[in-house]
């Protein structure tokens, strides 16, 4: 067994829709609610969690994500609409969906989730709902508050951005927050 490593597939985001949901963030937490926001570094589009893998698996892992964006050009996203998730009854996150070429979205994560069940990671039992998340809730807190803060930006959206590549992240959990560094990049090709 080798060195294990904490490690994800994900999309990484412009500046420009990090910067937007930034004002979001900074918006909800004017409202007073408690909340402990995901910092800009740490926001992506998530594709597959991996978890703790061998190091010496990483070769294979890109191998599964280049046979999985065989045939997959750059396509289109936005951020839109924010909401929490399981319900606004028991919060526990506050996100914002994505929309554009989701069913593009789908497929490539479809893929992704078959070439990686070909090399040993198993199928998430749960349905792909792609988001982005901007905080995490502890405890509990005053949900009419956060449902008005939430009505506040009913419009929100971010600019749209073109998803050209997927990226095998390694994540360091440390006090102050997760750092992640880039293991693969693998860009989308239509070849």
């Amino acid at each position: 067994m080798g060195e294990k490593i904490r490690t994800f597939i994900a999309i990484r985001l412009p500046e420009s829709v990090l910067q937007a949901i930034g004002t979001a963030q900074k918006t909800l937490q004017d409202s007073g609610l408690k909340i402990r926001w995901v910092r800009k570094e740490g926001i992506h589009l998530t594709l597959k969690f991996l978890g703790d893998v061998d190091r010496d698996r990483i070769e294979r892992i890109q191998d599964a994500m280049e046979q999985a964006t065989t045939g997959s050009s750059p396509f289109t996203l936005k951020g839109e609409e924010l909401g929490v998730f399981p319900d606004l009854r028991r919060p526990r996150v506050i996100w914002t969906g994505v929309s554009g070429d989701v069913k593009v979205l789908l497929a490539l994560q479809g893929n992704l989730e078959s070439q990686l069940k070909r090399v040993g990671f198993p199928k998430e039992k749960r349905h792909f709902n792609g988001h982005l998340t901007l905080g995490r809730i502890k405890g509990r807190l005053d949900t009419t508050k956060l449902r008005d803060a939430l009505e506040g930006l009913r419009n929100f959206q971010t600019v749209s951005f073109t998803v050209q590549s997927v990226v095998l992240f390694q994540s360091d959990l440390r006090p102050a927050g997760a750092v992640y560094s880039t293991l693969a990049e693998v860009p989308l090709r239509s070849d």
